[in-house]
């Protein structure tokens, strides 16, 4: 597993995040149905006034509904393709030492600043000693 792939964890993460909204505002797109009251007379005599309820999809909200599905169906993959990494960063951390999960989680993950992981691995950790131990792993 190359270490890398961290770099791409949160914004996996996030991707998930946004193709989610997506995927439901087409969804809300092909639910939107249109109502309308419609009046009008017979066209004989006797000009009786009648109304009319009308409903159905906006042509301008859905051009072609085989569209809508084929894009619903491309942003399924795109979160599947992100979900896919964040699984494969997740195995990977349980592959490594203890002490460098938590420091690569509370660094990484939430983007911590170094003597705010120290703080939190306590043990007498200071801000450079956590840096150099990170920075030895990833480069080792």
């Amino acid at each position: 597993m190359d270490k890398h792939i961290l770099e791409q964890y949160i914004d996996a993460c996030a991707l998930i995040k946004e193709t989610e909204d997506e995927i439901r505002k087409l969804k809300r797109q092909r639910k939107r149905i249109e109502q309308d009251v419609v009046k009008g007379s017979s066209p004989e005599f006797p000009y009786t006034a009648q109304s009319f309820h009308v409903e159905g999809i906006a042509y301008s909200v859905i051009r072609d509904p085989r569209s809508v599905e084929e894009q619903e169906k491309i942003l399924e993959q795109r979160k599947t393709d992100a979900g896919a990494i964040k699984i494969q960063v997740e195995a990977w951390m349980n592959t490594i030492p203890q002490r460098m999960q938590r420091i690569i989680k509370y660094r990484i993950f939430e983007k911590k600043s170094w003597s705010e992981v120290a703080r939190r691995m306590g043990r007498k950790a200071t801000a450079d000693g956590v840096r150099m131990e990170y920075e030895r792993f990833m480069a080792a």
